[in-house]
């Protein structure tokens, strides 16, 4: 009876959780990339007010004040280049909404006709406008969520001088609270050793789809390498998006089955050789993350939060990784969500 009470609770408590999740993800999703960024120069923050220039030094409160107005300043700019990307994506769109179906039911005309023309008609049955509209109104919310994350980091600056105050006022215990500092210290690496991997390898990406684009002549070759950097921030499905926009683009600008196969070739290895040999390279066993539980994490926060969710699948999964492996109870999910079995050692916290 007693077992059967705790599963129930465990139950109720999940779907508590998994209903405020929901029900607050704007604010959440806010916070976590305002933790994110926060997390990504509070290093930098550190080292800054630590050096000297000559007799001088620069107090930490300026440091931080100049991280913040960066940071403000970083993203409203990220924020206004994807926002015109969308837009131009858009615009465009509707420009070739008339000349898609028939573009794309050309393709099954070696089936017959009877097949062309149910394809032709499926394709004309699709209401673009309710899809462009949820683009758009997404491009509204990316705004109003940039300007909550800045907010949010600079509250989580101006609190930062009494982080490790209340941390061992929290736990009580100067051991246990550098343990728990230590632990926090080793997901900010991790996390930021992946985001730098990242962005690298998308920009990477994204810069050579756009002169893959410029060479053969198409007209949204800046929105594709713009929005194939966004993607492929995505795990595993990002990158065949991002190819899928590519070709589609092609096919319906250039109408020709072999040049946008060729398109498609050098697209799609573009995306395996950066996304399968090298990032997997760089990122070593900084993850040690397993496949699998990563395209659980993916549709778990993909069906939680959309597609900000999909973004911060990956940097949740190494938290979870990295808190499951020092506490003892949660060590077998840690197991399990490591790639080879083999979760973070308590060694492993001092390692840089």
């Amino acid at each position: 009876m007693t077992r059967v009470q705790t599963a129930a609770l465990i139950i109720i408590a999940f779907a508590v959780v998994l209903f405020l999740l929901v029900q607050a993800r704007f604010i959440l999703i806010s916070l976590a990339t305002a933790i994110i960024l926060f997390s990504l120069t509070s290093d930098v923050i550190n080292f800054i007010a630590r050096s000297r220039i000559g007799p001088f030094h620069v107090p930490n409160w300026l440091a931080s004040v100049a991280a913040v107005v960066l940071i403000a300043t970083a993203l409203i700019t990220l924020t206004s280049i994807v926002v015109a990307q969308i837009n131009t994506v858009l615009v465009t769109t509707l420009a070739y909404a008339e000349r898609a179906p028939d573009a794309v039911a050309a393709l099954f005309a070696w089936a017959g006709e009877d097949v062309e023309s149910a394809v032709r008609n499926s394709m004309q049955s699709i209401e673009l406008s309710g899809y462009l509209r949820g683009a758009a109104g997404g491009a509204t919310s990316l705004t109003q969520a940039t300007v909550l994350v800045i907010l949010f980091v600079g509250f989580l600056f101006a609190e930062r001088v009494w982080f490790q105050t209340k941390l061992l006022n929290f736990t009580g215990d100067p051991a246990q609270a550098k343990r728990v500092g230590r632990i926090i210290a080793s997901i900010i690496r991790r996390v930021n050793y992946y985001l730098l991997v990242k962005t690298i390898i998308s920009l990477a990406t994204g810069a050579m789809t756009y002169a893959l684009a410029r060479a053969f002549g198409l007209e949204i070759a800046m929105p594709l390498g713009v929005v194939t950097f966004v993607l492929n921030f995505i795990p595993n499905i990002g990158s065949i998006i991002a190819t899928g926009l590519v070709v589609l683009a092609a096919y319906i600008q250039l109408g020709d089955p072999w040049m946008t196969s060729l398109i498609f070739v050098i697209a799609g290895t573009i995306q395996f050789v950066n996304g399968s040999i090298i990032d997997p390279m760089l990122m070593g066993r900084a993850l040690r993350l397993s496949s699998f539980g990563i395209l659980l994490s993916l549709a778990f926060w993909g069906a939680v939060w959309g597609i900000p969710g999909m973004f911060l699948s990956v940097p949740i999964m190494v938290m979870m990784l990295v808190v499951c492996s020092h506490v003892a109870a949660l060590r077998p999910f840690a197991i399990l969500l490591s790639r080879e079995g083999l979760p973070e050692e308590e060694a492993a916290l001092d390692q840089r």
